[in-house]
């Protein structure tokens, strides 16, 4: 039997390593903008076309390499950042392994221009699927050009997986953000094709935050700083007011690394606990000096992960410094055992005597006889029995309670059932309770609803008793509303009182801009009023919506977490819109809306689950009832 162990040709081992590395445009952009970096750049130029299917491009004004060096980096494993294993727990740069450019031309065709300062004259590189085309001489600027043109052109099958451009432009600008947000000591420019989208000049990391995400974070922010001997902590974390529904920008960063910590984002809830609802997520941009020693980051492909060394001393800290910060800026309670300078009482003088405080009080006050006189109290204690008169008043100022025995008679027992009988049947007040957990009330017809815990619905068949879950019940009518609403473009809208100005993150901007026309569908009216800015001037009609940013915040979050999923993008929208407008639990409602929600319900096409696929309603049959209450006595009796 011939041998059948044998080597891949590099090409092939290039592009298994690339699947690793460049999952998307996105993985290569974060690549080459942290090669920039590390070459010591203070101007870098981003420049992407089709969402980066075309074309990707970084433009540095590093330290640009030899042409030697400039050939030796699309080899695998080549790297000048370290040369032994020891050299793992030193690193300081962001790209250490050597995978990165040959990743990246093994499976696009990939331009390098690099040029040395003290070299008259650069290198022009040319590679296509992890072969060198041409190396030639050329005139460029000091610094390094990589240009990555036709992603995945000899792996159709990973092309076919990439989303769509504004999914794929969206994780673009999450991983740019990523980076500039923390080098904020160097100038990014940010073309989109031929559009530009960001020009940030080097700045503070607080005019970082703001250049990016918008000025109405300027006043959201809170500094938080802590140094120790394991860790510096520094950054911002927002006010407990601005906190946002949902998990909006968190960045954690280690030595200018971003990286993902569940651990650490724990922390920072912690911080927050009690001063922010259960289900609101708080803004932050914390970066962690740590020695390098202490941190393994060679545990994840891409490098978002990292093991700490101490790891609950971190945490401890992190939490404390948080939690410093929201003191120290009155957002949070704190006791203050400093005393008040406009409270202070002076010492009686030695010779002032004591006086005992004295209660006054008139034992021959009657509310019900004639009004007399006012005469001056008694002192407390009075002696017993002590009684003290005054002269009558004239007739004429006189005024006396008559049937004042009235006030404190009580209806007799029917009366008492006939107010109770018609505040139960009364359409008007179907929300009195006669138990604080469930509601009662007759229809019209003489069929009996109820409302358990003002989140269930039961009504009585024929056949048994029907529960309902009105939220889930809820969710299925609208869910199909839209998706109608949607199919014939109604448009139906109620107009708001004022309008609403709403500012989103260029990320979320970029999801409103793809879902516009289909949310106009829904019955919104909205538009553009800026960058990253809408105006909201009506909502769909029937619905009641207390915070129309609020609600799209929920619907972007929601759609954002299935965008990477399979499926029909108005069947997401029409789902998330159904799931964050429906009723919730704990709302009472009246005999008639319990009435339209079950018909509504029962004139759905998919009546029996939710859009999430869970169940809305279920029979107990009368046979069932009867057949456990029999169980049940024949247990007693045995």
């Amino acid at each position: 039997m011939p041998d059948v162990i044998h080597l891949l040709p590099d090409s092939v081992a290039n592009q298994i390593a690339a699947g690793e590395v460049i999952q998307r445009p996105a993985s290569a952009l974060k690549e080459m903008l942290e090669n920039a970096i590390d070459a010591g750049a203070l101007a870098i130029t981003v420049i992407i076309r089709d969402a980066g299917r075309t074309l990707l491009q970084v433009i540095d004004d590093g330290c640009g390499m030899s042409e030697t060096d400039a050939r030796m980096s699309f080899e695998r494993h080549s790297t000048s950042k370290i040369s032994a294993a020891r050299d793992l727990f030193a690193i300081r740069t962001l790209g250490f392994r050597g995978e990165a450019l040959a990743s990246i031309a093994a499976v696009a065709q990939v331009e390098m221009k690099t040029k040395r300062l003290e070299d008259e004259l650069g290198t022009l590189l040319e590679i296509e699927g992890s072969r060198v085309r041409s190396q030639t001489p050329c005139t460029c600027p000091a610094g390094t050009s990589v240009a990555v043109k036709n992603l995945f052109f000899n792996v159709p099958a990973r092309r076919n997986f990439l989303k769509s451009d504004h999914a794929e432009t969206r994780h673009l600008l999450e991983e740019f953000q990523r980076v500039a947000l923390i080098h904020h000591d160097i100038a990014f420019t940010y073309y989109n094709n031929n559009a530009l989208v960001f020009q940030l000049d080097k700045s503070s990391l607080k005019s970082r935050i703001t250049g990016i995400l918008g000025h109405h974070y300027n006043e959201r922010l809170v500094p938080v700083s802590e140094k120790t001997e394991i860790v510096t902590i520094g950054g911002f974390i927002s006010k407990p007011q601005y906190a946002r529904k949902t998990r909006g920008e968190q960045y954690f960063f280690v030595n200018k690394r971003y990286i993902r910590q569940a651990y650490l984002h724990h922390a920072v809830e912690a911080a927050y606990q009690e001063l922010i609802p259960k289900e609101a997520y708080a803004t932050y941009f914390i970066n962690l000096e740590v020695h390098p020693s202490t941190i393994d980051i060679n545990i994840h492909p891409t490098k978002t992960e990292i093991n700490f060394q101490h790891q609950q001393a971190i945490y401890a800290i992190l939490r404390s410094a948080v939690k410093k910060a929201l003191g120290s800026h009155s957002l949070s309670p704190a006791i203050d055992f400093d005393p008040e300078q406009s409270i202070k009482f002076e010492p009686f003088p030695e010779s002032r005597p004591v006086k005992p405080p004295v209660i006054t009080i008139n034992p021959d006050y009657n509310p019900f006889e004639e009004t007399t006189r006012k005469q001056p109290p008694s002192s407390y204690p009075a002696t017993h029995g002590q009684r003290q008169t005054g002269e009558k008043i004239k007739p004429e100022h006189s005024r006396q309670h008559k049937n004042w025995q009235a006030l404190y008679d009580f209806p007799d027992t029917d009366t008492l059932k006939k107010i109770l009988r018609k505040k139960t049947t009364d359409d008007a007040t179907q929300h009195a309770l006669v138990d604080s957990d469930w509601s009662y009330a007759d229809n019209k017809s003489g069929d009996i609803i109820f409302q358990i815990k003002n989140a269930y619905i039961i009504a009585n068949l024929k056949s048994g008793l029907l529960f309902i879950d009105q939220q889930a019940a809820h969710q299925r009518i609208l869910f199909e509303r839209f998706m109608e609403e949607l199919t014939i473009s109604t448009e139906v809208s109620q107009q708001l009182l004022y309008a609403q100005t709403i500012r989103f993150s260029p990320v979320d901007t970029d999801i409103i801009k793809e879902l516009l026309q289909d949310i106009r569908s829904m019955g919104f009216q909205i538009s553009e009023f800026g960058r990253n800015t809408f105006l909201v001037e009506g909502v769909p009609a029937g619905l009641k919506i207390d915070d129309t940013n609020e609600f799209l915040e929920h619907v972007l979050e929601d759609y954002r977490k299935g965008a990477d999923l399979a499926g029909d993008k108005k069947r997401r929208l029409a789902r998330s819109m159904a799931l964050h407008a429906s009723i919730k639990p704990g709302l009472p409602l009246t005999v008639e809306e319990m009435n339209n929600l079950i018909d509504g319900l029962f004139a759905c096409k998919v009546p029996d689950v939710s859009p999430d696929q869970a169940p809305i309603f279920f029979i107990l049959h009368y046979q069932e009832i009867e057949k456990r209450l029999k169980n049940q006595t024949d247990s007693i009796h045995e």
